[in-house]
């Protein structure tokens, strides 16, 4: 928590901290800390104790439905045996048609009872397209700021790339050539030496300024005799032509691309969102195709539906563990982002301390990491023009031939210093630093919000498909059967033939009519 003190414009929320301050215990009982280590065996171990209270519930759901689908069997003999005598009470209560007495009134508990938990799954599944749709706003922020960040990188790159390579062309080609053209006067010689040395030493500078290395082995080492120094890039690739696939066996990539980042997420994102939309597009069919089956007691339809709610049952309950263990591990995250980070070996295995530090907390009373080096080669750069521009005041008028190439080491030189007033500006922390708060905000806000709406609606729908499961087959147990509804038919055309025949025999007994 000490470092998230010195982070601005962020805060863990309330549910964060909240989810954060739940207890973890591993396989064996024993308590845990909640220090976000995803690579530890002991803390996926209070991940999956956790994800295991959904099977638990899974199995209490069971054993709920088991025992009403029991109840509905052994009671049906019983209901048979009492039939005939309530049959009378139910025939006096009523008119014919419907259900009366304790038989009619325990039929229609039982409907209201399915229609309530079609209600209460209908208003589960709104709040799962509601989650879903935060939490694929807080993935689109964060990769959206990845994606930003892994640009800063890779301009940066860009930049000292240019620099270096604009320079070592001077070295190789007209100040080369100058020295050619000075060598009978020994103070223009000895000023173009000097322009190759600093140059020299800009590269030497330049070279070292990357992201990717420690601070102990960031510089160059001078007694490497291969020529010219190495240039380790600061990203593996821009943004526009970063890779689309993860590597071979979802490895994460040391050093840590924010370019890769993106990409991956961008892609199980996707994969997430389309899942979640089918799931609630399957209990929300499975809900409407209830509440038409009740209505017009079509026994197949409410056989089928009923089918579909076991295996929606399942999926919530599955899903709710899913969420509850993302939940947790990303609250833990989002509690203590930076000490995450420093002591992650992804991120700074390539990468000092003082950098990361540097970029994640971005605070005024720290000094740039960068800032002896770029002081450094802004006075040899500045040195270089002012040994341009005696050369160009004296050396001229003596060698006229020499002016090509002196206009072209100062086109580089102008070149190389607009490139340099850029590269301060993009090393500054500012940028780097918005881009690693808007990624936290995007994952510990929209994100952690949607995330718990999603654990919500599979709650209520693994409720509420249990309530389902447990009514409807006393629901469709007491729909009028074919042979029933002939039997009403065949009543119902038999009372006006009867009707008639009493009237006839009626007006036969009556003499004087």
């Amino acid at each position: 928590m000490a470092a998230m003190a010195t982070v601005p414009s962020y805060t863990p929320s309330l549910w964060v901290r909240m989810c954060h301050a739940l207890p973890r215990l591993d396989l064996t009982m024993t308590m845990r800390d909640n220090l976000f280590i995803p690579d530890s065996w002991e803390y996926q171990q209070t991940l999956l104790v956790l994800s295991s209270l959904s099977a638990i519930a899974l199995v209490l759901s069971l054993l709920v439905i088991i025992s009403f689908l029991i109840h509905y069997c052994c009671c049906r003999r019983g209901d048979r045996s009492e039939g005939s005598e309530e049959e009378e009470e139910d025939e006096e209560g009523s008119t014919g048609h419907g259900y009366g007495g304790k038989k009619g009134r325990g039929i229609c508990c039982i409907t209201w009872v399915s229609v309530a938990a079609v209600t209460l799954c209908c208003v589960a599944v709104g709040v799962g397209f509601y989650g879903n749709s935060e939490a694929n706003d807080g993935i689109y922020q964060l990769t959206s700021s990845l994606l930003t960040a892994n640009y800063t990188l890779a301009s940066i790159d860009l930049l000292v790339s240019d620099t270096i390579s604009g320079l070592q062309l001077s070295i190789a080609g007209p100040l080369t050539t100058m020295e050619e053209l000075f060598t009978g006067s020994k103070p223009y010689l000895v000023s173009t030496r000097n322009c190759r040395r600093l140059s020299e030493n800009v590269v030497f500078l330049l070279t070292s300024l990357t992201m990717a290395r420690s601070s102990d082995g960031g510089a160059w080492n001078s007694s490497n005799n291969s020529g010219d120094p190495p240039i380790a890039a600061l990203t593996p690739v821009p943004p526009s032509m970063a890779p689309t696939v993860a590597p071979v066996g979802g490895v994460m990539p040391s050093p840590f691309s924010p370019g890769w980042a993106a990409n991956t997420l961008m892609v199980n994102e996707d994969y997430r969102w389309l899942s979640y939309v089918l799931l609630l597009l399957l209990d929300l069919l499975v809900c409407l195709f209830i509440l038409l089956g009740l209505a017009k007691q079509v026994r197949w339809l409410l056989i089928l539906m009923t089918v579909l709610a076991w295996l929606a049952l399942f999926l919530s309950w599955g899903s709710l563990g899913l969420e509850t263990a993302t939940v947790v591990a990303v609250s833990d995250f989002c509690t203590d982002p930076n000490t995450f980070v420093l002591n992650s070996t992804h991120f700074n295995s390539g990468t000092s301390s003082d950098v990361l530090d540097y970029y994640l907390t971005c605070s005024r009373r720290m000094n740039s990491p960068f800032q002896q080096l770029l002081t450094q080669s802004q006075r040899a750069l500045s040195s270089i023009h002012t040994h341009l521009s005696s050369l160009d005041r004296n050396a001229l008028p003596q060698v006229p031939k020499a002016e090509k190439s002196l206009r072209e080491v100062q086109q580089i030189l102008n070149a190389t210093e607009g490139n340099f007033h850029q590269l301060v500006a993009l090393l500054s922390c500012r940028g780097l630093n918005k881009d690693y708060i808007d990624s936290l905000k995007g994952l510990c806000y929209d994100g952690m919000e949607g995330l718990l709406y999603l654990s919500l609606y599979s709650f209520l729908s693994a409720l509420a498909f249990t309530a389902i499961l447990c009514s409807l087959p006393g629901a469709w147990r007491s729909f009028p059967s074919d042979s029933e509804e002939y039997e009403d038919s065949d009543s119902e055309s038999e009372d006006p033939f009867t009707s008639h025949q009493d009237s006839k025999r009626f007006l036969q007994w009556q003499p004087w009519l």
